[in-house]
């Protein structure tokens, strides 16, 4: 039987100050930050770790786990200093890939999944892969963070739908624009014409989750291949843009 381990949150607040190392070193979000918006990073991830239960299963739990799923959790809402995860609860953090049953090497067979969003009995709760977590931010090329990509599925539901449509962070008078560009760029990715990965080709909802991933992890790359997504995942992830962008240009994709 699978054993389940807790993040202890200790009371007081443990001191930061130690993070920085460790979040240069693994976080490149957070590497070219500025120093004050390094301490609003901590003080955001500080509060995730508050308010989030982080379990893991047959393996004893790290700080560098809790650090790396706090990171994931505010990189994609850092610019909403209010953004809370009011449909997350608890992040079960398994040693690999998994299948449905949360079963993984030595518990059975069909282990595909890094990392999901749970429903049903695991309503409220994301389910990730060590494994993954940790790839994501070790390779800085492949464009593939997958925690990054389960809070973003997250904030896609906060409208009370993952559709690939997050209204809650884009307006209304571009989602049909969105909409045509993630269909047309879509058709690109399955007919093999897009470096965006073959995953993003397989619906609306992974189109959004595995461009924010690529906006997140190689975003000067993405500008230059994909100028009207990188764009449009702007407007969507930094709000200050919306004021400094042409809506009929934007409209215009």
């Amino acid at each position: 039987m699978p054993i389940f381990h807790l993040f202890k949150k200790e009371k007081p607040a443990p001191s930061t100050e130690h993070w920085d190392e460790l979040l240069i070193e693994y976080v490149p979000f957070f590497e070219k930050l500025e120093a004050r918006d390094r301490l609003f990073f901590k003080l955001r991830m500080q509060a995730f770790l508050d308010e989030i239960e982080i379990e893991t299963i047959d393996m004893e739990p790290a700080e560098l786990d809790a650090l790396l799923i706090a990171a994931s959790a505010i990189i994609p809402i850092f610019q909403f200093p209010d953004w809370h995860y009011s449909n997350l609860k608890t992040v079960i953090l398994l040693p690999e890939h998994f299948n449905e049953d949360l079963e993984f090497e030595g518990h059975g067979n069909g282990r595909r999944i890094f990392g999901m969003v749970g429903t049903g009995k695991w309503n409220n709760k994301m389910i990730l892969s060590k494994e993954a977590l940790y790839h994501g931010f070790k390779n800085e090329t492949d464009k593939l963070n997958t925690a990054i990509h389960e809070f973003v599925h997250l904030i896609d539901k906060m409208d009370g739908a993952i559709d690939g449509i997050p209204k809650v962070l884009m307006d209304q008078n571009v989602i049909l624009a969105w909409i045509n560009l993630m269909h047309e760029e879509m058709e690109r990715i399955n007919k093999d014409k897009s470096d965006i990965r073959n995953y993003g080709g397989t619906s609306k909802i992974e189109f959004f989750a595995v461009t924010a991933e690529y906006f997140f992890s190689r975003p000067d790359l993405m500008k230059r291949k994909h100028p009207e997504i990188y764009q449009m995942l702007q407007l969507c992830f930094n709000p200050q843009m919306k004021n400094k962008v042409s809506r009929n240009k934007i409209i215009s994709f």
